[in-house]
């Protein structure tokens, strides 16, 4: 039954990557690219019916985090709190940016949240990024140190960053080269899917533009996922290993790769959707990946005191896993009609939306 909940969970996270992944690479491009008030308003339109339901998938990300495995509910939110109170306040600053902006008609009031919603969305994909990276790399589980453990096995607590702000360290920190190196892909690559919904959803000026920025970091993302895979044997020494015992796995990097070859042909596709589904394609294969190569544990310890926290002891008892089920199925129906509506309602191009006119 944990297995199963153990699905949702990477399903619902997969989900929130790739929508609300588009929000905050559209919120990039409207920071660096959209110069002229009608590129701007391509963006928020492209993006102002959908960025808040998209929310949604993270707080049901949490809900059945703290469900179905409470103990690494309990873990992660004590100790990545730090991270999660500021991811807490760019996702107010992203919202407050987009709804305030319209509010007054003053080019003072339209920077500074135009800059608000900009801003908290690069630094949104860089802590994703971040995080992704310290699962990865795994945390001192009981705070052990010279050999003793000096709280309990699941309990850890992170600073923002270590004096030597190397992922080997017995004093971790939140971002460290590792994790920041991550945190890079992930500000790349969202901001290619940002271009890609932007280029799919509106006949913005800028799409041309985009297409081209977008053949141009395809280079620097599949630079830096070839670096992160070289690297990532000083993380764990076997990163491959279940990838070597269960040769099925290696359709994710497939699809990861497929995606990212695939964007090298966004300036002659031929319909604007094309390029968002190879971004998508990479996004999922490579969360896939990296999920499928520490699986089954989900938080690692870097310690050998204190086990790995793994699907199978942190799960809830079996009984409420169980009950939860069924509650489950009502409202993955009420989910898919309410998506299936809403896409339906806002299908093409969104250049007349008018989001956040007042």
């Amino acid at each position: 039954m944990e297995y199963f909940w153990y699905i949702v969970l990477v399903l619902m996270l997969a989900i929130y990557v790739v929508l609300d992944g588009y929000d905050f690479g559209a919120g990039i491009i409207h920071l660096f690219f959209a110069k002229e008030e009608k590129d701007k308003k391509a963006i928020t339109n492209a993006i102002g019916p959908f960025w808040d339901a998209n929310e949604v998938w993270l707080i049901a990300a949490g809900g059945v985090l703290f469900f179905a495995f409470p103990t690494l509910y309990a873990s992660s939110f004590s100790g990545f709190y730090l991270p999660l109170i500021m991811v807490l306040w760019l996702l107010i600053f992203r919202a407050i940016g987009l709804e305030m902006r319209g509010q007054i008609h003053h080019p003072m009031w339209e920077v500074l949240w135009d800059k608000a919603f900009g801003i908290a969305s690069l630094l949104l994909a860089l802590f994703f990024g971040v995080a992704l990276g310290n699962v990865v790399r795994g945390v001192n589980l009981g705070m052990v140190e010279n050999g003793v453990s000096s709280h309990e096995a699941h309990y850890f607590f992170l600073p923002l960053w270590n004096p030597e702000f190397s992922p080997t360290s017995t004093h971790q920190g939140i971002i460290d080269w590792f994790t920041l190196l991550l945190g890079v892909i992930a500000v790349v690559s969202l901001t290619i899917h940002g271009a890609n919904w932007i280029i799919y959803k509106t006949n913005s000026s800028l799409n041309e533009k985009l297409k081209t920025f977008i053949f141009r970091a395809n280079f620097i993302l599949l630079a830096l996922v070839i670096v992160s895979l070289l690297i990532w044997h000083i993380i764990e020494p076997k990163p491959f290993h279940n990838f070597i015992q269960y040769p099925f796995l290696w359709i994710l990097p497939l699809i990861t790769f497929t995606g990212i070859f695939g964007l090298f042909k966004v300036r002659s596709f031929k319909r604007d959707g094309y390029g968002f589904i190879f971004s998508t394609l990479f996004l999922i294969g490579g969360l896939a990946s990296t999920v499928a190569s520490i699986f089954p544990k989900l938080l690692p310890s870097t310690n050998t005191i204190n086990p790995s926290l793994t699907v199978e002891n942190v799960a809830a008892h079996e009984y409420g896993l169980s009950v939860g089920m069924s509650w489950f199925f009502i409202a993955v129906v009420l989910v898919a009609i309410y998506f299936t509506i809403q896409y339906r309602v806002f299908k093409g191009k969104m250049d007349d939306i008018g989001y956040g006119e007042h």
